[in-house]
Parts: structure tokens; C-alpha cells; sequence
């Protein structure tokens, strides 16, 4: 079956919505400081996921094509601190992330909706050779980067309390209890155990 472009951007902006929505399932049920706080040396946390995301639509399918967000994020500016956008501060409260993030999307989904597939754009911050982009080329890969974090937000809301799953209503894992997954995961490192040196 042959699809147009515009069943292409369709196709596309419905995978961007599932990992947005994926994102935002993580944060369900948790208490302030789990949402928050740090789960590898990297620093990678659920709030700054969403934090980081609502940046990366409002510059990719703001800036790029002419219509930038209209409200400041001087975290996504070249003088913030490295990783400003990638943790909440005490003052940022989870509500006001998150409903960025819903005003976020309403101004990417205007873009997505308004301009044609080969709509040219300008990635700024990219290399020049670069720097020339189409709204399909940009929806591409916003949408692999939002589900590249839903994969991380995955891994880490399973750190914080062992729950998992790709995304409300669809575990995509098998039907297993607690008691199945642990004995899974030790025969893998029973496994593994056999390669140590």
C-alpha cells in the first residue's frame, strides 16, 4: 500500500503522540522526590525527561520554521548551564512542566497541522551543511528522539519501583509475577556469569 506524504506525516505525528503520552505515564502515581531525583551518573531523571522534550518541540517545530513558542525556556538557550534542560529545579513545580509540555505540543501540532510535509526550515544550531531541514524531515526525528527518551523514562521509572511497560493499557511485556520476572532475570545472569573472565 502506497501512502502519501500526507499519510506519512499522519503515521509520524501518531507515534510522536505515543511517546509523549509514554512519557508523560511515567510520572503517574510517583511521589515528588521520585519523579526528581537521579537514577544513574548521568543524572537522567523522569521530570527532566519531559522538561528536556517540551524544548526540543518548541525549538524543532518553533524556531525551525519561523513560529517560535511563544514563551521563554532560558533553559534551551546556548548560555545556559550543560544539562539545564534535563532536571527540574525546586522552583519548577511538576504541574508547570507538565502543562508546558500539553502547550508545547499544541504549538507543535499547529506547525505539524498547518504546514505541508516538504515545508523548508532552518535548524540553526545544526552544522550548516545541515541547516536546511523539511517539517517531514524534523518530524522524523523529533519522533525518534521522543521515543529514544520514553525508552529512558522506561528504564527509569522500572529503577524507582520495578514498574514497566511501553505505555498505559499496553504492557508489551509477557503476563509474568514478580516471582517469573526474577527467576527470568537470573537465568540471564546465569547466563551472562558464563562469559566472565
Amino acid at each position: 500500500m502506497l501512502m502519501t506524504m500526507d499519510a506519512h506525516v499522519a503515521h509520524l505525528h501518531r507515534y510522536l503522540q505515543h511517546a509523549r503520552d509514554a512519557l508523560l505515564w511515567k510520572l503517574e502515581g510517583l511521589p515528588e522526590y521520585d519523579a526528581r531525583r537521579p537514577l544513574v551518573p548521568t543524572g537522567t531523571n523522569l521530570l527532566g525527561l519531559v522538561k528536556h522534550m517540551a524544548g526540543v518541540e518548541a525549538g524543532y517545530f518553533g524556531e525551525t520554521f519561523g513560529r517560535p513558542f511563544p514563551e521563554p525556556l532560558p533553559w534551551m538557550s546556548f548560555e545556559a548551564e550543560w544539562n539545564a534542560d534535563m532536571w527540574a529545579t525546586p522552583g519548577e513545580s511538576r504541574d508547570d512542566i507538565i502543562a508546558l509540555y500539553h502547550r508545547v505540543w499544541a504549538h507543535a501540532d499547529e506547525t505539524i497541522a498547518t504546514l505541508p510535509a516538504d515545508a523548508p526550515g532552518t535548524v540553526a544550531w545544526w552544522p550548516p551543511e545541515r541547516h536546511a531541514v523539511t517539517l517531514h524531515q524534523i518530524l522524523v526525528h523529533v519522533t525518534a528522539e521522543a521515543h529514544r527518551h520514553a525508552g529512558h523514562a522506561d528504564l527509569t521509572r522500572e529503577l524507582i519501583d520495578g514498574e514497566a511497560g511501553l505505555r498505559a493499557g499496553v504492557s508489551n511485556l509477557p503476563p509474568a509475577d514478580r516471582e517469573w520476572w526474577s527467576a527470568y532475570r537470573d537465568r540471564v545472569e546465569k547466563a551472562a556469569q558464563t562469559f566472565r573472565d
